[in-house]
């Protein structure tokens, strides 16, 4: 009997699938069936080559042999990831298999890592797709029952191939060209060198930014009423020429005024939207400070291993038709505390396509990420998870709800022949703001306004100005940077303004899927930092913007990009014809960084001469500490200097760093506290007599092996060597 291989692309994802397809037998790196083997990537399996790959001349650093143009990039196999590579190709090229299923994520980097294997791998066999949003058991048996042609997701994987080799030609020839002609490791990229110009162009606007102090009047009666004052003409509420306000305010002092209009009128206020990748960032980041990187890891351990919410690289902010008849499923997964009187006035409600939310013209790919019929065990979910599935639970929820209606009134008044306002609200219908309410989240409060009448008098009981001034615009966090990125007009030239338009249909430079990885790579290769939420520009990024050429920082450049990389995935544009133009474009970036007369000068230079060439070493802050490498690369000396560990502060309990070398080393606080390591390693032994169980030590020890830091720290080898109540 023929089977099929089923691609995944991760481990989590083939176990559910092996599950639904009944695939019981292990096997090397694949679950095998009676009509399925289910197999599995590990993330990307194969990638382009590397520039030493194309011979020789490329395996040392020169200015002189670029730009590199290979006419073909080649694939390589992952070495750190062979071993399953290997097992997949066997699997693939079984006699008893005679088609193949793509399992990978549904999206354009999915459809790269499933390509690229079956490519490598020289399987011709026929191939069937499986484009699912969520991974429950329900999703997968629907989606197996509807199996597409590989066929119509061929120019998304042409899309997906122009992408990476464009930066793979952009990106190492900018890179390396600027590496060798400056002897720095800089770096520059498609995307990410216009979204470092729009920090430094936030930082230009701050820096040139003049405040203009203003005056605001206000007007209290004795009616406990509050107007303010505003220009008759411009509608301006604030003055900015004191010497007017000032007289402004004596004309108003003692006069009587008149009400000359009460218009009452009712409004809406319909559903914020649904979640896309992009707004789930931004609000994670406004609301916890999650960066965007954390919000994408943590969701797709809700989407992978949870299975509590759908698909969460899209861009897309509305469900599709068909989804509608599962709308009640999905709230009665809801049903979970704070949302369960929120769940009860859903339930019993019938849904249909005329919700807001519901527009089939707005959904390509992947509808928005909404929770899936399967509640997760609350238990189950961590702190910065429940946070996450929260949010989605709470957006969706609103979503099914009515519009919030309200009663808005606007009160004018005339005092001495200038014009006052006041408005207030009055909520009629709560709407979708119950669902927030019993969240626990804030709503707006209703404005009351005394009961008042056209032709009413006014009597004064308080004139007052209200100072303030001007402010600049706000310095870019991880969330309002998400925006810019996404709707970048703002940080056009005056040139540039005519390619608004491009700009408004590629969704702005990046897509929702590689954002995250931009603004990380940014901040780990010190072109940027964060401080507090706030993005800097450091001396490096400043330094490396003035030595790019001008054309790859600009927003629009890069936009026109992504449209030609949507056309493709559509079939309207050639591979080859874009990559070919991305070829010519970096050896014109290559030309005019080898004629740049500009110098690069490190800010982060010590005064410890290179041990290997004597040059002074530069110092470097990585996620894991502190290093210190030779500014000249061709040399090469590197070593670490300082680690972060998971070790905890007595005295403000923030991380320790720990520095040094063998019995000297010593663990070293921000707050300016120093412990040597030996005494560290006392202090632990004096708790040894305390009860420890091995449930806490094994809990602690699985958080710290979840996080990015250096193996074998001090503080876990302290903790292993405990004696455990038995």
């Amino acid at each position: 009997m023929k089977k099929a291989v089923v691609l995944a692309e991760k481990p989590s994802v083939a176990r559910d699938i092996a599950r639904v397809l009944r695939c019981e037998r292990k096997g090397n790196g694949f679950l095998e069936g009676d009509q399925y083997i289910v197999t599995w990537a590990l993330g990307h399996l194969v990638t382009l080559a590397e520039p030493e790959a194309y011979g020789e001349t490329y395996q040392t650093w020169k200015l002189e042999d670029l730009p590199m143009l290979p006419k073909r990039l080649q694939l390589v196999v992952i070495k750190q990831t062979s071993k399953q590579f290997h097992a997949v190709k066997a699997q693939l090229q079984r006699k008893d298999v005679d088609r193949v299923i793509i399992a990978t994520d549904a999206g354009r980097e999915g459809e790269l890592v499933a390509r690229w294997i079956l490519e490598k791998a020289h399987v011709t066999k026929p191939l069937k797709r499986l484009w699912i949003s969520s991974v429950t058991d329900q999703a997968i048996k629907q989606g197996f029952a509807k199996l597409a042609d590989a066929k119509k997701y061929e120019g998304l994987y042409h899309s997906a191939v122009a992408r990476s080799e464009a930066d793979w030609y952009v990106g190492i020839n900018g890179t390396r060209a600027l590496t060798t002609k400056f002897q720095a490791q800089l770096s520059c990229g498609r995307v990410q060198t216009p979204t470092l110009a729009m920090i430094a162009k936030r930082e230009a606007d701050i820096r040139s930014f003049k405040p203009v102090p203003y005056d605001q009047l206000m007007v209290t009666t004795t009616q406990g009423l509050t107007l303010q004052w505003h220009d008759q003409k411009t509608k301006e509420q604030r003055i900015f020429d004191r010497a007017k306000a000032e007289k402004l305010e004596q004309k108003l002092k003692n006069a009587n005024g008149v009400i000359t209009a009460v218009d009452t009128v009712k409004k809406k206020t319909p559903p914020p939207q649904l979640y896309d990748l992009t707004e789930l960032q931004r609000e994670a980041n406004s609301r916890y400070g999650f960066s965007a990187k954390e919000t994408l890891s943590i969701l797709q351990r809700l989407y992978e291993q949870h299975k509590a919410v759908t698909y969460p690289r899209t861009d897309s902010r509305y469900l599709s038709s068909d989804l509608v008849g599962t709308l009640p499923e999905r709230i009665k997964a809801c049903d979970v505390q704070p949302f369960r009187k929120v769940v009860v006035l859903l339930k019993g409600r019938s849904f249909d396509q005329r919700l807001a939310c519901i527009n089939d013209k707005q959904v390509s790919d992947h509808h928005a990420i909404i929770p899936t019929e399967q509640a997760p065990a609350p238990a189950a979910l961590s702190e910065k998870e429940t946070k996450l599935y929260r949010l989605v639970v709470c957006r969706f929820l609103a979503a099914l709800f009515p519009a919030m209606e309200y009663e808005q009134t606007t009160v004018s008044a005339e005092i001495a022949g200038e014009q006052l306002i006041a408005k207030g609200k009055r909520t009629l219908s709560p709407g979708w703001k119950e669902v927030y309410a019993e969240d626990g989240s804030r709503t707006e409060e209703d404005v009351d306004l005394p009961r008042l009448q056209k032709g009413e008098q006014l009597r004064l009981a308080k004139v007052e100005l209200k100072h303030g001034e001007t402010k600049p615009p706000a310095r870019l966090t991880e969330a309002t940077l998400l925006t810019a990125m996404e709707k970048p007009m703002a940080f056009l030239s005056k040139e540039e303004k005519e390619l608004a338009d491009t700009l408004g249909k590629t969704g702005g430079i990046g897509t929702v899927a590689t954002r995250a990885d931009i603004i990380e790579k940014l901040l780990q290769t010190q072109l940027m930092e964060k401080r507090g939420k706030e993005l800097f520009l450091t001396g490096k990024g400043k330094q490396l913007l003035d030595l790019v050429p001008e054309d790859l920082q600009s927003p629009a450049l890069t936009a026109e990009w992504e449209l030609k990389l949507e056309k493709i995935a559509k079939g309207e544009l050639s591979k080859s014809q874009f990559v070919e133009e991305m070829k010519q474009y970096a050896g014109s970036i290559v030309k005019s960084i080898k004629q740049s007369d500009k110098t690069f000068k490190h800010d982060n230079i010590t005064g410890t001469p290179c041990p290997q060439c004597g040059k002074l070493l530069i110092e470097l802050n990585t996620k894991h500490g502190k290093k210190r490498v030779c500014q000249d690369r061709q040399c090469g000396y590197k070593k670490n200097i300082a680690k972060v560990t998971n070790a905890r502060c007595p005295k403000c309990k923030k991380k320790l760093e720990l520095w040094g070398e063998g019995e000297g080393q010593t663990f070293v606080c921000s707050c300016g506290h120093r412990e040597k390591l030996s005494a560290f390693q006392e202090r632990r032994k004096e708790n040894q007599h305390k009860k420890v169980s091995k449930k806490e030590v094994a809990n602690y020890m699985k958080k710290q092996n979840k996080q990015d830091e250096f193996a074998n720290n001090a503080l876990a080898e302290a903790l292993a060597k405990l004696k455990l109540d038995k």
